[in-house]
């Protein structure tokens, strides 16, 4: 029989288990035009070269009951880049140029986040998932930056990454990350912060003061950034970040030193 020493170092080195939330979308493969699941694959290979092994999350119906299922073998979770979340869900007017509503995908990510953030998980928003965080959190979104703004900085369209500079705020998870002072990042979004959600303290913003990453006071680790960090090997370290968290988080549930 193996020894408690051997069990113990077993699961201390298990591999924390990454929850990555999915699109669903109409999509063709070879004869095959259906509605599927699907994430560029940038984002799982930044897990699993991370540490982490990387669980898809598609949305799914009875939302709440399916994301307390699925938490529950969960070390971390990242709410990804996609379309852009339903403004009634912050009470404003649909603007003309806002997508069209994937009602299932934010229904799903909010179960998720909220059953996260109960359980203790470690979260990691990217893009989208910044801004579906901070309505969760109370906050609003401005629908269009090109109005609210002026500017088309942030997505030039074709599929090509924007390059922007962001300040990064000292003492902050984020800067522990990274490093404070200027950041260069890849930004593809049309929408951005406009009301900041309750309790959550701003880590980086852009020379027009938009809002481009935070995170949650206290100790939980939420993070969240506007930009596309799985684009840039340097930003890896965001993505290390949220798997070191992860293995503390696995690590306490089962009773094991980290």
């Amino acid at each position: 029989m193996a020894s408690n020493d051997s069990d113990t170092s077993a699961v201390s080195a298990r591999r924390p288990v990454i929850g990555l939330t999915t699109y669903l979308e109409q999509a063709k493969q070879g004869v095959w035009d259906v509605r599927a699941s699907f994430l560029p694959q940038q984002y799982f290979d930044a897990v699993t070269a991370s540490g982490g092994v990387a669980v898809l999350l598609p949305p799914q119906p009875s939302a709440e009951a399916a994301a307390a299922a699925v938490l529950d073998g969960l070390d971390g979770l990242i709410l990804t880049g996609g379309l852009d979340v339903q403004p009634e869900l912050y009470g404003a007017e649909r603007h003309p140029l806002t997508d069209p509503p994937r009602a299932d995908r934010d229904a799903w990510e909010m179960a998720l986040l909220a059953g996260a953030r109960e359980r203790g998980i470690p979260i990691f928003g990217i893009c989208r998932g910044l801004q579906l965080i901070n309505v969760a959190y109370g906050g609003t979104l401005f629908q269009h930056l090109p109005d609210d703004l002026g500017t088309e900085r942030y997505k030039i369209g074709g599929g090509v990454f924007a390059e922007n500079a962001v300040a990064i705020q000292p003492d902050t998870k984020l800067a522990g990350l990274v490093g404070a002072g200027t950041y260069g990042v890849h930004s593809y979004h049309h929408q951005g912060v406009d009301r900041l959600g309750d309790g959550l303290v701003v880590t980086a913003r852009t020379d027009d003061d938009l809002v481009q990453a935070f995170e949650l006071a206290g100790d939980d680790y939420l993070v969240a950034v506007q930009w596309h960090p799985e684009e840039n090997a340097g930003d890896r370290r965001l993505f290390l970040g949220l798997v070191a968290a992860a293995a503390a988080y696995a690590a306490s549930r089962r009773g094991v030193p980290a």
